[in-house]
């Protein structure tokens, strides 16, 4: 059978993940890390793809973005690829691939999803005990939701914006949302969905959704059990 093209939407939240090769580190250190911001950085304003949130793990990554174009998310996700293992590559000595085939992705409902998704991106660390709290994790987009830093890369969605009528008052109401955590079956929701490429969100929108592309947005009810959510 035909592997399906990524759903891409623009104007919607697509939930991101990159992955290395068989698991392989793909930041060794700090240095590539800031190199990895700044491609995304980059890439992103030419490609004009907002970024809400973002998790640089060891060996993979996940990003909250809306594309304003069709064709913007995959244009930066393969322009952020080869720039960052060309680069990889030369400071490591090292050849071949990095990555483990194409990125995944999903489209997720504002309204019913994207702020846990933010909050699930943020946690990732603490899923993965890297850190005892997402604010002790220094790759992400959280310190910056929560007043902590100013993150040049993270665009706030307007659903981010309506937790508060001052700066204080949302990032305040953001933190509380992170600490609160996510019940096992948002998390496992979230992340099948953007392993199998499936829209994420209630019937009334993926039924709104599919009206705006040919690419079929949601799996039928038959067929293979759901693949078990990757973080």
């Amino acid at each position: 059978m035909a592997r399906l093209p990524r759903l891409t939407v623009p104007g919607y939240p697509h939930h991101i993940i990159q992955r290395g090769n068989n698991r392989q580190m793909i930041f060794k250190d700090k240095a590539d890390y800031e190199r990895m911001l700044a491609l995304l950085a980059e890439q992103a304003r030419q490609c004009k793809v907002t970024i809400h949130a973002y998790v640089l793990m060891g060996n993979h990554l996940h990003l909250l973005a809306t594309p304003e174009t069709t064709e913007g998310l995959p244009r930066m996700m393969q322009a952020v690829g080869r720039s960052y293992v060309r680069y990889f590559n030369r400071r490591h000595q090292r050849t071949g691939t990095l990555w483990e085939g194409r990125y995944r992705s999903t489209i997720v409902q504002s309204e019913r999803y994207l702020l846990a998704c933010m909050a699930y991106v943020d946690l990732n660390p603490v899923r993965a005990g890297l850190a005892g709290r997402p604010v002790d994790y220094p790759w992400s987009s959280h310190a910056h939701n929560i007043g902590l830093r100013a993150d040049p890369l993270v665009t706030p969605h307007a659903l981010y914006w309506a937790l508060g009528n001052t700066p204080f008052a949302r990032q305040a109401a953001y933190a509380e949302l992170v600490k609160a955590g996510l019940g096992s079956h948002e998390r496992e929701a979230l992340g099948r969905a953007a392993h199998a490429g499936w829209a994420l969100g209630e019937p009334a929108f993926i039924a709104a959704l599919q009206q705006k592309t040919e690419r079929r947005v949601a799996k039928s009810q038959a067929g293979r059990p759901a693949a078990p959510a990757l973080d």
